[in-house]
């Protein structure tokens, strides 16, 4: 969800809203028969900027705004106060998805909208841990009453494991040698703040590969903060979570902003948008023809004005689907 730019009193708009808006927007126009409107679901309210724009252009909509952080969501209620009831509000990650439309009584639901990572508001936290550009405590949790913080995954994990996060979340080729670096340090001194990691990742990593893979602590960082917050098992849960809560003509956008994320979507929204039927059959065997059907052909990224607004969008690919039949015995 690194997705924000500077904007006004509250600080952030979203990335691609106007992008985001057209995928989503014909999934939203239903008027129930009761003359409710339809229902979108912001899992990643953050500082609400995307609830914001949609609201601003559908006012009969109705946003369930799912947030792990409590800050998020104190700052999305005063930025959104305008649209009242609008708005419900939900302290969860994600991937409870169904578990808190459950509890707001909501069977299907019309639209899905995920900003992936972590947001420009926690950014630009320093106290935060998330960004290595300034020296901070080493925290990175995404909600703060967990327990498990960056400092604890350097200063109490094994090489072994050390070395795993950071080749796998953060594809980090120098993983076993960074581990051993972190291990013989904090033998010396537990990890507490940012900058001394840093310090260790520009000695550790070979001049060569700094002078050409970019900041040498971005790959860290990132794997770090995966870790801490659990991301990718958060993803692998809600996608099919969120697909089992669309209602039929409902879709559901993504927005990753690394490959491993965007890895997860690509690879589940093909497996649902298959046909099942074995080869050479005339016809569709019951219960086998694809109940979604991809709206995005591949992962649409920012373009060149995008990006130059706001460089933060530069690493966004999109991919969205819709649900174009009910499941077998129609439960949607």
């Amino acid at each position: 969800m690194v997705n924000d730019r500077q904007h006004g009193e509250h600080g952030h708009v979203p990335v691609m809203a106007e992008r985001m808006f057209g995928l989503l927007e014909p999934a939203l126009t239903r008027i129930a028969d009761d003359g409710s409107g339809s229902v979108l679901v912001d899992g990643t309210l953050g500082a609400g900027g995307h609830t914001e724009y949609f609201l601003s252009r559908l006012p009969g909509l109705t946003v369930h705004a799912i947030d792990r952080d409590t800050s998020a969501l104190d700052i999305a209620r005063e930025r959104l106060a305008t649209f009242g009831d609008h708005v419900v509000y939900h302290h969860a990650r994600y991937d409870e998805i169904g578990d808190v439309a459950a509890a707001a009584g909501l069977a299907a639901v019309d639209g899905i909208l995920l900003d992936l990572g972590v947001s420009s508001m926690q950014l630009d936290r320093a106290d935060r841990g998330f960004a290595y550009s300034v020296d901070a405590p080493l925290d990175m949790r995404m909600n703060a009453d967990d327990e498990l913080t960056a400092a604890d995954v350097l200063n109490t994990y094994d090489h072994g494991a050390l070395a795993r996060v950071l080749s796998e979340y953060g594809e980090e080729r120098f993983a076993g040698k960074i581990a051993s670096a972190v291990l013989r340090e904090r033998a010396v001194e537990p990890f507490t703040t940012s900058a001394r990691l840093v310090k260790l990742l520009y000695t550790t990593i070979p001049a060569a590969t700094r002078r050409t893979g970019g900041h040498p602590a971005k790959r860290t960082f990132q794997a770090l903060r995966i870790e801490v917050n659990h991301e990718l098992e958060s993803l692998r849960g809600v996608i099919p979570a969120s697909l089992q809560l669309l209602a039929v003509g409902g879709r559901l956008a993504v927005m990753s902003y690394q490959s491993l994320e965007d890895r997860i979507v690509k690879r589940d929204f093909a497996k649902v948008v298959r046909n099942t039927t074995p080869a050479g059959l005339p016809v569709d065997l019951p219960g086998t023809a694809a109940r979604f059907g991809l709206v995005t052909r591949g992962a649409e990224q920012a373009d060149e004005a995008e990006r130059e607004e706001n460089p933060r969008s530069a690493p966004v690919r999109i991919r969205a689907i819709e649900r174009i039949a009910a499941d077998v015995g129609g439960q949607q």
